[in-house]
């Protein structure tokens, strides 16, 4: 009896303890119009290529997407850049293939079947370069994190000054939205720090809300597919429900009619 007490206690303890760290840590994240929510939402074509503007120029110096290919960038559904386009694209970048008749690698210009080039060669490489800290892959980044979109674009925002008291190691920046408040990563984002080329202002709030459009869609590239499909689940309930009523109703008129 008395171990039974002692653990009930112990798992009271345990829910209230996770139960007081997750209401500090809440945070009311940064709003935005998202054209992909909701049942009917797409995927604004603009923002989807701005984002991957934003992504090339700002983020891939460190942050891979290891599971895109050039390809992907044409497909329906995404940015669907042109095929002339996304060659174009590809072949603005060096991959290592091989190996040769010599039996030696080489370096060629990448196809559109190739996967988006690696930043670093390996974990170790990027961690050396950033100060011992591994910038996450962006792949399906905005799956990974708790609050998923409006996190990354609330976090892209929340570059402040620390609160007084507040002591902060060197490389290290305070950030409102991150977990803990610290992030090694310095503002990646200021004003006009690239040149659209549509003629979109680039401030830190449209870049922000472009790159992680780009990051939805990375995540979650059918998610207009799936949009479609669930649709017309829906039209066809609807269609069902309303046959198998009037039919139940016709049976049953023909029975109350018998008695």
């Amino acid at each position: 009896m008395k171990n039974l007490i002692k653990l009930f206690s112990i798992l009271v303890l345990f829910f209230f303890t996770v139960t007081q760290s997750q209401s500090a840590e809440k945070v009311d994240y940064l709003k935005t119009d998202w054209s992909f929510k909701g049942l009917f939402g797409k995927f604004d074509r603009g923002s989807l290529q701005r984002g991957y503007q934003v992504y090339t120029e700002v983020c891939a110096s460190c942050h891979s997407m290891k599971y895109l290919s050039y390809r992907n960038l044409g497909e329906k559904g995404g940015p669907e850049f042109s095929e002339a386009e996304v060659k174009a694209i590809a072949a603005t970048f060096e991959v290592i293939d091989g190996p040769n008749a010599d039996g030696e690698m080489f370096e060629r210009p990448a196809k559109l079947s190739d996967k988006f080039v690696m930043p670093y060669e390996n974990v170790k490489a990027a961690q050396a370069a950033n100060g011992g800290a591994y910038p996450p892959d962006m792949s399906v980044l905005v799956k990974a994190r708790g609050g998923g979109v409006d996190y990354i674009y609330s976090l892209l925002q929340g570059y402040e000054d620390a609160p007084s008291g507040m002591v902060l190691d060197d490389g290290v920046h305070y950030n409102k939205y991150m977990y803990g408040n610290k992030i090694k990563m310095a503002a990646p984002l200021s004003d006009d720090l690239i040149e659209y080329g549509d003629g979109t202002k680039a401030t830190v709030e449209q870049m922000s809300k472009d790159v992680t459009t780009f990051l939805m869609w990375a995540a979650e590239p059918h998610l207009e597919a799936r949009h479609q499909m669930g649709f017309k689940a829906i039209i066809y309930l609807i269609i069902l429900t309303i046959l198998v009523y009037f039919s139940m109703k016709k049976i049953w008129s023909r029975v109350e009619s018998e008695v």
